[in-house]
């Protein structure tokens, strides 16, 4: 089982937090590391490799986390010289890929069962799996419906339930065949190229906890209530 974490982005959103630190890297709650707590959930669902994916201040991940002994992981690394992409960087290593493996990004903290992602990836036969979170959004005025110049509808204010990707995906080698290594690949552009294909994704839906680190208010959210979620984030780890 071997997971590929992207830890390659500058972290724009999260400053002044990553002006000295790489993003998966910035502290939730006063031990861990957010990448800490990644690899030791990796390892508790029975991964034992990973690639980590590094721009940014790569070499301060490579000090942090080394060969991945402390883990009980192989951890080998790849070097993004110029901004690739959120898949890009695969392309650069794919020859060394298994046919079926994880990727994630490096800012997500979560307590989904990173394995069963992989195993329902593998079972679905698909060429990519999404794992998905709902969200609602409120949207606070009344909102029109027009046809021309007529309003032919009406509602007050209401509310938009959707699902977004997690940013952790099961993916297939042979999924990125026909893409050039070391050209920008991003996510949007892999999903709309098989959606035009007719080769669907697979959804996996979860609905447990969630947080994406790269947004400042889920960052500060994270560390209130790492504390009181700690027992659930480390289970088994």
């Amino acid at each position: 089982m071997h997971a590929v974490i992207l830890a390659g982005g500058k972290g724009v959103r999260l400053r002044p937090y990553t002006t000295a630190l790489p993003k998966p890297l910035v502290p939730i709650g006063d031990q861990h590391a957010i990448l800490e707590i990644v690899l030791r959930q990796l390892a508790s669902c029975g991964f034992t490799s990973c690639t980590i994916a590094v721009g940014h201040l790569g070499g301060i991940i490579r000090a942090y986390v080394g060969d991945g002994a402390k883990w009980g992981m192989a951890i080998d690394y790849s070097t993004e010289e110029s901004p690739l992409g959120t898949m890009g960087p695969l392309l650069t290593m794919r020859d060394r890929l298994p046919e079926s493996f994880l990727v994630m990004n490096g800012d997500v903290l979560t307590d989904l069962d990173f394995g069963d992602v992989l195993a329902q990836h593998r079972i679905s036969g698909a060429p990519l799996t999404i794992a998905t979170y709902a969200r609602k959004v409120r949207i606070d005025f009344g909102v029109l419906t027009t046809d021309e110049r007529k309003v032919v509808a009406f509602t007050e204010k209401p509310s938009m339930d959707y699902r977004v990707s997690m940013g952790v995906y099961g993916l297939s080698r042979s999924t990125l065949e026909n893409y050039t290594p070391g050209l920008p690949l991003g996510f949007d552009e892999l999903v709309l190229d098989l959606l035009s294909g007719g080769d669907e994704p697979h959804a996996y839906a979860f609905d447990g906890y969630w947080l994406d680190i790269g947004r400042p208010d889920d960052y500060d959210r994270a560390n209130a209530e790492f504390t009181t979620r700690k027992s659930l984030l480390l289970k088994g780890a």
